[in-house]
């Protein structure tokens, strides 16, 4: 279920997103000028708390299964307890999922790809990819 390079607007979560490695993935999404049509920020809580990305203020919403709805890449930076919970369900309603905890690492059926190293490991997965 690999991503084809496309030029349509993805919609990309990201998991942690108040946390410091949450916002520097969305600086770094700004960055590279990244395809995004619509972010969804989420968190532990919400709280009314919002991120800025691409000159615009995104509402952070509460990391729950139904907030994978849509999603096409699902990026968590939020520790592997959540990643064990979440990342399946983001998989299982379509989602590509980047993980940043050490949750998958190990797993024989999750990837574990090292940008620069072995990027062709990248394309073999079933949704998740540590």
């Amino acid at each position: 279920m690999p991503i084809e390079p496309s030029h349509r607007p993805l919609v990309v979560a990201v998991v942690g997103a108040t946390g410091l490695v949450g916002r520097t993935m969305i600086e770094i999404l700004a960055e590279r000028a990244f395809p995004v049509g619509e972010l969804r920020p989420l968190a532990s809580r919400a709280d009314g708390r919002s991120v800025t990305f691409a000159g615009r203020e995104w509402p952070v919403r509460v990391a729950e299964p139904d907030a994978f709805e849509g999603v096409d890449i699902a990026i968590f930076s939020a520790g592997g307890g959540t990643s064990m919970v979440f990342a399946p369900e983001a998989a299982a309603r379509g989602a590509v999922v980047v993980d940043n905890s050490s949750q998958w690492r190990m797993d024989p059926g999750v990837p574990l790809v090292v940008a620069g190293v072995n990027d062709e490991d990248a394309a073999a997965h079933e949704g998740i990819k540590a």
